[in-house]
């Protein structure tokens, strides 16, 4: 788990404010959920052999309860709407961020805990949604000004094709029993589509001779899919259509996808979702088809960091130098007087005291275009020295109840 510093907490606001305007305009309206669940929520709706729920939850009891911090976000919002009584019939549009757990090695932009953007559309059973979901996340990469993403796409099919895949892919595999490794033994007694997910280049050859799944689509499968790549093209995306992207989760049907980078080594997915049409009736709400997708935020922030795209933090418009007794006690009153009158400007003032010339350094550093002296002598004349910091330009005074309007002619020229 890793702390998130002061320096770079503009990279953060300034992709969850991109963010928050895309997916709005999108109409996409938030929601929150809680970071704690019952253990079984998620057991139920990833599935108990996959690797999230196997290995990676953090779960604990209190008295008898049996809780668990959230892996991710999909399976509480399916809750939340049946809890809720906000399906029967309805179409949603939801998102939310926020922090996520998992216990895995840390990497380059991965971390325990992790924090993830999760948008999710439900009540919409045609491909125009998957369509219009990736032309969103497409839309921004523009704004962010990321380059090195790459769309791969697939499809699951329905529960009842993969079944048959399933049988397929088992016996393929049994026959090669000797040479899996010790993962892809386990997965096959339990999850064995996830064997084409590993990332054991010793595994390379014989996942490439397996069975691929877009062979083996149910029609009503193909026809969906085939449709969402005719939109894709038709405003284009570009996508490479990948038959061993399976996804690490059991809810997935359908269409799955993946924004995938060569800019933060093994960890290659940035963003990542698909259909699951039947995850919402598998805990127990009316059957209503949805699909989803979530991104690292941490990824995508090591990806704006990489570009160059960072912006530089928001300086203070204006510094308070502050000098004498009955200045100190004046100058709190004035600047809160200030910051009423432009709500649109940052004001600091210096506190803690220190001589004229430490504070003259402080308000350099800050970045600030002006500085406002306020000292004993211009409290009794009623006046306060105002001195440009980012031109060539003398001190002047000002009468104290005229500061608004000096302070903001002043930045504007």
């Amino acid at each position: 788990m890793n702390d998130v510093l002061p320096s770079e907490i503009a990279t953060w606001q300034f992709l969850e404010g991109t963010v928050r305007e895309l997916v709005t305009s999108y109409g996409f309206q938030e929601m929150r959920v809680p970071i704690v669940e019952e253990t079984r929520l998620f057991k139920r709706a990833i599935g108990e052999l996959t690797d999230v729920v196997s290995k990676e939850m953090y779960s604990f009891e209190m008295g008898d309860e049996k809780l668990t911090l959230r892996p991710e976000a999909t399976a509480g919002i399916a809750r939340a709407l049946i809890s809720n009584g906000m399906l029967r019939g309805a179409r949603h549009k939801l998102w939310c961020i926020g922090p996520m757990f998992r216990h895995e090695k840390p990497q380059k932009g991965r971390y325990r805990q992790f924090h993830q953007l999760d948008v999710e559309a439900v009540g919409f059973p045609g491909p125009d949604i998957d369509a219009e979901i990736i032309a969103m996340t497409a839309r921004l990469w523009r704004l962010l000004g990321i380059t090195r993403v790459k769309l791969q796409l697939n499809s699951l099919g329905t529960p009842e094709a993969r079944r048959s895949y399933r049988e397929l892919l088992v016996a393929y595999f049994r026959s090669h029993e000797a040479r899996l490794d010790a993962d892809s033994k386990r997965r096959l007694e339990g999850n064995p589509l996830r064997i084409l997910d590993s990332k054991n280049p010793d595994m390379r050859e014989i996942i490439d001779n397996a069975p691929v799944l877009t062979e083996h689509l149910d029609a009503e499968s193909r026809e969906h899919f085939d449709a969402l790549c005719a939109a894709l093209t038709g405003i284009g995306i570009e996508y490479h259509v990948n038959p061993r992207l399976v996804r690490g989760l059991d809810y997935y049907t359908r269409t799955v996808f993946e924004w995938t980078t060569d800019a933060l080594g093994a960890q290659d997915a940035v963003c990542a979702g698909g259909r699951y049409d039947g995850l919402i009736a598998h805990l127990g709400g009316a059957s209503t088809p949805a699909i989803g997708f979530a991104m690292g935020i941490e990824r995508v922030v090591e990806l704006l960091v990489q570009a160059q795209k960072t912006p530089p933090p928001r300086p203070p418009d204006v510094f308070i130098v502050v000098n004498g007794r009955r200045a100190s006690a004046e100058a709190l009153k004035i600047a809160e007087r200030l910051r009423n009158e432009l709500p649109h400007r940052r004001f600091e003032m210096n506190l803690g005291g220190g001589k004229i010339g430490a504070q003259f350094g402080r308000a350099d550093k800050s970045g600030a275009a002006l500085a406002l002296v306020l000292g004993d002598d211009e409290i009794a004349r009623g006046v306060a020295g105002v001195k440009p910091l980012r031109q060539e330009a003398g001190q002047s005074e000002c009468p104290i109840p005229d500061l608004a309007a000096r302070i903001e002619a002043a930045i504007q020229h």
